[in-house]
């Protein structure tokens, strides 16, 4: 690189380093709602592949965290008294979620997002609304049967996520030598690294592993361990420190779950047939998440 471009990149890269503080700051001083208001706009992050919680069919973002979020808008034009109140849907990946609601440019991130306690340091969460298995996902001829038998294979994780950490914790505990981790920047490519055999084995939330076998060509190929990795829980995230849009996300949530509507979004995408390809979870709603529903919280991981 020449001397000249080499400073040129230098000053670009320090003027953006300057102005993150300032948009960060920006989109936590300002209350959401009054964001909102004043744009007349309420933007939500969406996951393209997140299958059932919010992914594509066509141009159209669906899913069971999906329909959450819109429950939580119809909320935010109820409150603010603005019937008309514009959603704009962003797409957003593992890695910029985070980043995305604490610079302001998504007011709502409604995927599947665990609430740790780690991120909870930089952004805030609703009420539990899914309670997940981490599981791993593997070829029938594989011969992997539990997660010991692991042991001088290739694991996939999607990055972003946590998933990583907890494969890391898992493996080392149970004393499994030789696993390879590596990752992948979207679910749909740690999965083909399965099915074309560069990986063993895929460790991920328990529905989105079987949202993806379900549509796929080769599910009848390949299986879920039995064996959990850990349980994760997943909320609509929001910024940090704004406890008026934080309670009208939790009462809305809270409001559905003692009215019955909860369930009712519940079994719709995971007990019924879902798009694209009309296919059945089957995967009825665990005792941890009915005990959200008993007794909502927001506590992380």
């Amino acid at each position: 690189m020449r001397p000249f471009a080499g400073w040129r990149l230098f000053l670009v890269l320090l003027a953006l380093a300057a102005a993150l503080p300032v948009v960060q700051a920006q989109g936590v001083a300002t209350p959401t709602l009054d964001r909102i208001r004043e744009n007349g706009t309420i933007y939500v992050g969406h996951r393209e592949a997140s299958i059932p919680f919010s992914y594509l069919v066509g141009d159209e973002v669906v899913g069971y965290s999906t329909e959450l979020c819109d429950r939580v808008v119809d909320a935010v034009r109820a409150k603010l008294g603005m019937p008309d109140l514009k959603v704009v849907r962003v797409p957003v990946t593992s890695f910029s979620r985070i980043l995305m609601l604490m610079t302001g440019s998504i007011d709502l991130e409604c995927g599947s997002t665990t609430n740790t306690k780690i991120r909870q340091q930089r952004i805030g969460f609703s009420v539990t609304t899914f309670v997940s298995g981490v599981k791993a996902l593997v070829r029938k001829d594989a011969g992997i049967e539990r997660i010991t038998d692991l042991s001088g294979k290739v694991v996939v994780t999607t990055s972003g996520t946590t998933t990583e950490r907890t494969v890391r914790s898992v493996l080392a505990a149970r004393k499994v030598p030789g696993a390879r981790l590596r990752t992948a920047g979207k679910h749909v490519e740690s999965f083909s690294m399965v099915t074309s055999r560069q990986a063993d084995a895929f460790v991920l939330d328990e529905p989105i592993l079987a949202g993806l076998m379900a549509n796929s060509p080769d599910a009848g190929k390949l299986k879920l361990l039995e064996e959990n990795f850990g349980f994760e829980p997943y909320a609509i995230a929001m910024r940090r420190e704004d406890p008026e849009f934080k309670k009208l996300v939790d009462d809305t949530l809270v409001g559905m779950m003692k009215s019955g509507e909860f369930e009712r979004i519940y079994n719709k995408w995971f007990m019924s047939p879902i798009p694209p390809n009309s296919q059945n979870l089957r995967m009825p709603m665990s005792e941890m998440l009915r005990e959200q529903l008993r007794t909502p919280n927001d506590t992380g991981i």
